[in-house]
């Protein structure tokens, strides 16, 4: 009955062209797991879509999770599928068993519910994602490790490794990587504690595992919103095997919560969009190749757009190849012109991505208009 309610839903939701949000579970080893299903209104079978797998921490669930991280208008932007799987209980609290917890195999769980949404939604398997808050971090490290075939690449909020869980982890491929972590988190703490490696030693082993070059460029966000009581810094280890890269942000004096949530549960970073720069640096990456997606040009070769921040207008300062574009962080683009001189007077503060081509070079920058 499950899996024809399932179906009729998704009859539904093709012909009613809208977003969906669906619910459903499957049969596992040790009962039924509950997952929560999102599609957005551009879906349509006849185009693989990719898959962002995203899951909760310790003691939550997929619906706390699904408006605290709230990919759902990026989702709507991008165009990918979204699962919200449900962790099993442990002495009455939902956990993900990341090389610690309880009996149950989640590396199977996953797995088996790629396989069973593959039966109704044209998925593209080379671009798989796994995101997840704090035991759904841990959990996302834990896919990368140990589903590495059908993961294309992770981003953990205040998540980690358990001590020893390094050696055991042997992905045989670069998995490129996203960390997201306050410097006052209590509960995963940022020096290591009992159940966590310390941030930094988790980065390095990533760009260890990924060839990554070890000096990293670094670049201070702008501390737009200053009331947050935090601030952020951007680290991007690159020049990885087949592309990959390492990215930390860093976020100075921020607690165990997820930047830029709609929803403030202690110190939490309004600098930084974290689901919006978890999708940008998904949709570099398939299985299968580097796709390219423009990043940030930085060193002497480039001059950057000027002024940063911006109030009235920003200057392109390199010949412009074609239209430049400002979008917003959900992926929107809100201008586009041929002109080197974009007037953003009527757009909220905030902080946009420009994207253009100049000397056979796209760039992508951040701007901040105040």
């Amino acid at each position: 009955m499950k899996k024809i309610c399932f179906f009729l839903a998704l009859c539904f939701s093709l012909q009613a062209g809208a977003q969906v949000l669906l619910e459903d579970s499957i049969a596992t080893s040790t009962g039924y797991r509950h997952f929560l299903f999102y599609v957005p209104a551009s879906y349509t079978p006849g185009t693989a879509a990719p898959l962002v797998i995203n899951m909760h921490g310790l003691g939550s669930n997929d619906t706390e999770q699904l408006y605290y991280s709230n990919f759902m208008p990026i989702a709507d932007t991008a165009g990918f599928l979204m699962v919200l799987p449900q962790g099993n209980q442990v002495m009455g609290t939902t956990y993900w068993n990341a090389g610690f917890g309880g009996p149950d195999d989640d590396v199977s769980f996953i797995s088996n519910l790629i396989d069973t949404l593959r039966l109704g939604y044209n998925i593209d398997s080379n671009r798989i994602y796994a995101t997840g808050m704090s035991n759904g971090g841990y959990m996302s490290y834990y896919l990368a490790c140990h589903l590495p075939a059908r993961i294309a690449a992770i981003a953990s909020v205040t998540g980690s490794i358990v001590p020893g869980g390094t050696a055991l982890c042997t992905p045989g491929r670069a998995v490129p990587v996203m960390q997201f972590h306050g410097t006052a988190d209590a509960t995963v703490p940022y020096l290591g504690g009992s159940l966590n490696i310390p941030v930094d030693s988790l980065i390095r082993f990533w760009v260890g595992n990924n060839h990554c070059d070890t000096t990293p460029v670094v670049t201070e966000v702008p501390d737009v919103v200053t009331s947050d009581g935090s601030t952020a810094t951007h680290y991007v280890y690159s020049g990885g095997d087949n592309g990959s890269t390492v990215e930390f942000y860093k976020i100075n004096g921020g607690e165990h919560t997820w930047p830029g949530s709609p929803f403030t549960i202690g110190v939490t970073n309004q600098d930084v969009a974290a689901s919006a720069e978890i999708w940008r640096f998904f949709s570099q990456y398939s299985l299968t190749e580097f796709l390219g997606v423009p990043q940030t040009v930085k060193g002497q070769r480039h001059q950057p757009a000027y002024p940063n921040p911006a109030i009235s207008s920003i200057q392109i300062a390199a010949p412009l190849q074609g239209n430049a574009t400002l979008s917003d962080m959900a992926g929107r683009v809100l201008l586009q012109s041929a002109s080197q001189q974009l007037d953003v007077s009527r757009l909220p503060k905030g902080i946009y991505l420009l994207q253009y081509q100049s000397g056979g070079t796209r760039i992508a920058e951040k701007i901040v208009k105040e």
